[in-house]
């Protein structure tokens, strides 16, 4: 059976960081492209970042580049997502998905729509 956990996630102060991570179990991540996307109350879901087997390509979202860096644990089939100066605005629940493609969109298109992806876990950004 194909799962995907995340955990990490936390009520942080503006400016604060945290570092999100999605662990495997019945699929092997280094073999495929894997992202986050969140969904915050209200709003579409979005796709926030995206990483490619050997790391040859990624996508961040505009309004996280410089902020967000995703990267990932071969030997421990994990992905993280560091999370520097949050905004209120990142507040969202974070989900971890894979569609078992080798390739990340460079305009992050469908990434919300990746059908293996786990529960999520909630970021609050809040003073």
């Amino acid at each position: 059976q194909v799962q995907l956990v995340e955990s990490g996630g936390d009520l942080v102060q503006p400016g604060g960081s945290l570092r999100l991570s999605c662990v495997a179990s019945g699929v092997t991540l280094r073999y495929y492209a894997v992202a986050w996307f969140r969904q915050a109350p209200g709003k579409e879901p979005e796709g926030v970042s995206c990483i490619s087997p050997m790391e040859r390509t990624s996508y961040y979202l505009d309004s996280v580049k410089g902020r967000f860096t995703i990267s990932r644990d071969v030997t421990k089939n994990r992905v993280f997502l560091q999370m520097n100066s949050l905004e209120p605005e990142d507040t969202a629940a974070y989900v971890c998905a894979t569609d078992r493609g080798a390739f990340c969109p460079q305009d992050g298109e469908g990434l919300p729509n990746y059908d293996v992806r786990g529960q999520g876990t909630q970021v609050t950004v809040s003073s």
